[in-house]
């Protein structure tokens, strides 16, 4: 069983150790891919903050790319070289979610402390988000990659792994944006700049960006925002009535705050809806007035990884992408080593960054 260097959580809310782990080879139904570059999101540090429980060690890491390194009995469609990205999205094919075409919400169960993963020692190493990325190589089910064109930077391709698929597909899979409509995205972040860009690529009339800082509401128009509010003003969604006339037609919340998913129904204008993308951490409580959501007409519905089907979706955002019509490189916000990871988050967790990548 091969050894790898790996980012392991031993304990929540403390710095990661860059140790030597065991690794072994795919089953029927996997490959491994030697990783090029993995992105921190901020799912990975509210695992790292216990925000979500979990058993430990771990190792995290799910927004990856790299190279197939070897494939596992009975896999069709991958060979050793290929260009990959490695997902969380581990799905049967055959559970009633998957079958229907929703496989982000595949039922099959998967016990993550069973994986793939072991400490030198042959104990427990929980395969974090089903990935485990935070590490050289993994070893991941067939159904979590998707290839991407050969030519593409690792560290761009390893961004739609998640942060761009959650965003873009939150816009155009869930909220299902038409266009010439309103839309209003709380949080330029990572993943809200990729909501943005969903929802110009939708053809939305106007996309306003919604956030405490002002630089990035700047950086939001580089993606497609036209317009920009401050969630800090008394009552932002007063302000956006103003700038569009009336209220948004979908809101979509991209960061993990309570206080956001109070404030979403407010934007919303008649028959409006709203699309929760941003995860709190468990326990964390958002109110609203239901009389208000039933009188207008309106919704809130959740959104897990933008809805994304790999096989369809993963090959039309490569095609924008060599467009020139999806942003990938300017989402690279820092470049990191392995060893740097604990710095990286660090970085990450500030909220100055678009996406750190940690390049192997």
């Amino acid at each position: 069983m091969p050894k790898v260097r790996a980012a392991v959580c031993h304990a929540f809310n403390a710095p990661l150790s860059i140790e030597e782990v065991m690794l072994r080879p795919p089953g029927p139904g996997e490959v491994e891919v030697r990783l090029s570059a993995c992105a921190i999101c901020h799912s990975d540090l509210s695992y790292i903050e216990g925000g979500w429980g979990g058993t430990l060690p771990a190792v995290y890491g799910h927004e990856a790319a790299g190279h197939v390194s070897a494939v596992g009995a009975g896999v069709a469609g991958l060979a050793e070289g290929d260009a990959v990205i490695v997902t969380l999205i581990r799905s049967c094919g055959t559970c009633p979610s998957c079958a229907s075409g929703h496989p982000v919400h595949c039922e099959t169960p998967y016990d993550r402390d069973r994986g793939p993963l072991s400490t030198l020692a042959g104990g427990t190493l929980h395969h974090g988000m089903n990935c485990g990325a935070f590490a050289e190589r993994v070893v991941v089910a067939a159904s979590q990659v998707a290839r991407v064109p050969a030519t593409m930077p690792m560290e761009a391709a390893a961004l739609l792994a998640c942060g761009v698929i959650t965003g873009v597909g939150a816009a155009v899979n869930t909220a299902r944006v038409r266009p010439g409509e309103v839309v209003a995205v709380i949080g330029a972040g990572g993943v809200g700049l990729n909501a943005i860009q969903g929802a110009r690529i939708a053809g939305a009339a106007r996309i306003v960006a919604i956030d405490t800082q002002p630089a990035k509401l700047e950086a939001a128009r580089e993606f497609g925002a036209t317009d920009g509010i401050l969630a800090t003003t008394p009552e932002p969604w007063a302000e956006l009535r103003a700038l569009c006339g009336r209220g948004a037609d979908a809101v979509l919340v991209t960061v993990g705050a309570a206080a956001a998913y109070d404030s979403a129904p407010r934007y919303l204008a008649r028959r409006g809806r709203v699309v929760m993308v941003g995860m709190p951490h468990s326990g964390a409580m958002s109110s609203y007035e239901p009389v208000v959501v039933a009188a207008l007409g309106q919704g809130m519905i959740g959104s897990l990884m933008g809805e994304t089907v790999l096989a369809r979706d993963i090959r039309w955002l490569c095609e924008l992408y060599g467009q020139g019509r999806l942003k990938l490189d300017e989402l690279v916000s820092g470049r990191w080593r392995l060893d740097q990871i604990n710095e990286a988050i660090a970085d990450t967790r500030s909220g100055a960054a678009r996406r750190n990548v940690i390049l192997f």
